[in-house]
């Protein structure tokens, strides 16, 4: 079988940005100019031949092209329409090609993990054609094997790229991807001014890339309560540690809580999970969601992991309660087994050192909201967050 060598990304940049009003290739995105981020993405996810297609203001974007290592193809018919930039993109690569990514410029936060789970499943079967899919919507980059370059390097222009695909339905399939950036154009001025500000917080899953994430994992419903409970306690508590002078991340402790238990009913959950939200794209998780169980020793400081630790063991199901009333059932439960025992009794006096460091940086009451043994956990207000239990 081919390696991923074989396979090359073509990125479309030749169009006219004319709704943008603006060059939406050398736009900033970041710190990087947008040409610069996809084919970053393409070479962080192991693509070595990246070709891209330029035609509007091509002398403006081709230093930038081989700043980046990439090889830049000039289309003279660009005014023609997308399917015209496809085909100068395929005639220039190698004949040996086994097939190719089309990434069109304007979707720039397609993330690298997305471009490998394409690549990989492209690898592993015969299929002609690779969607990736977002919560049942097809994105970027699809993948097209060499059988179909010949068809479309003779369509006269009548129809478009994607038309001609479509007649290949039954031989396309399709990978489920955990990025929302997948889907997201970037076509006029306020959605530049979205995709820059979503890009602050791409290091950790949004609502509905959590939702993506337990739907592809097959996490019980109950099972996703619960991590929607401990995440909202551990929001709660991480606002008002911050509020006491502490610099903790927000964003990264609500999704590591709300995905802490996605591999529940797997042996060793914590570990399971943790390799799994990291394969599926989020390796800054990967700590807490692994830590979620057990510490490696007694905390001397507050963190993000120590957060979610002492959230998930201040919530019953959906039900916030007190340490006492947590770990009670354990330790009936292991009664008679010494090492059982123990290992409940440690976790516990974790919580509890946790807990003390807590009212140590942010004053006893900090935890009177979750002692309570009768308050439910607050119901998320986003609506992908209800999804999520549902």
């Amino acid at each position: 079988m081919s390696g991923r060598k074989d396979i090359a990304a073509i990125v479309l940049a030749a169009g006219l940005s004319s709704r943008m009003g603006a060059l939406k290739p050398l736009l900033r995105l970041g710190e990087e100019i947008v040409i610069g981020r996809v084919i970053q993405a393409a070479r962080d996810a192991g693509v070595d031949r990246i070709h891209v297609v330029v035609g509007h203001r091509a002398e403006e974007i081709v230093p930038h092209v081989l700043r980046m290592g990439a090889m830049p193809v000039l289309n003279p018919d660009y005014r023609s329409g997308m399917l015209s930039s496809v085909k100068a993109g395929i005639t220039s690569l190698d004949e040996n090609a086994f097939g190719c990514l089309l990434m069109p410029v304007d979707i720039p936060l397609v993330r690298p993990t997305t471009v490998i789970r394409v690549i990989e499943e492209a690898l592993r079967g015969d299929a002609l054609l690779v969607h990736p899919v977002f919560l049942g919507e097809r994105g970027h980059p699809p993948f097209i094997a060499c059988e179909l370059f010949a068809e479309l390097l003779a369509a006269d222009g009548s129809e478009g790229a994607c038309a001609i695909l479509s007649r290949h339905e039954r031989e396309a399939v399709e990978v489920a991807v955990f990025d929302e950036g997948c889907l997201r154009d970037m076509d006029t001025p306020r959605d530049h001014r979205e995709l820059n500000a979503a890009l602050a917080g791409q290091a950790v899953p949004n609502g509905a890339e959590c939702l993506a994430m337990f739907e592809a994992a097959q996490t019980p419903v109950p099972v996703r309560r619960h991590g929607r409970a401990v995440a909202d306690l551990a929001v709660t508590l991480a606002e008002r540690l911050n509020r006491a002078g502490l610099s903790l991340d927000v964003a990264r402790i609500r999704a590591a809580a709300l995905l802490h238990d996605i591999a529940k009913g797997r042996p060793h959950h914590a570990a399971a999970g943790a390799r799994m939200v990291r394969d599926f794209g989020f390796p800054d998780l990967f700590e807490i969601i692994d830590r979620h169980m057990a510490l490696p020793a007694r905390p001397v400081a507050i963190d993000e992991t120590a957060v979610v630790y002492l959230a998930d063991k201040l919530v019953s199901g959906e039900r916030r309660v007190s340490l006492d009333q947590r770990f009670a059932p354990a330790l009936e439960r292991f009664a008679g087994n010494e090492e059982a025992c123990a290992g409940a009794r440690r976790r516990l006096a974790d919580a509890r050192a946790i807990a003390a460091l807590m009212e140590a940086a942010g004053g006893r009451g900090i935890l009177s909201d979750a002692r309570s043994d009768q308050e439910p956990a607050a119901v998320a207000s986003s609506h992908a967050l209800r999804e999520i239990a549902s």
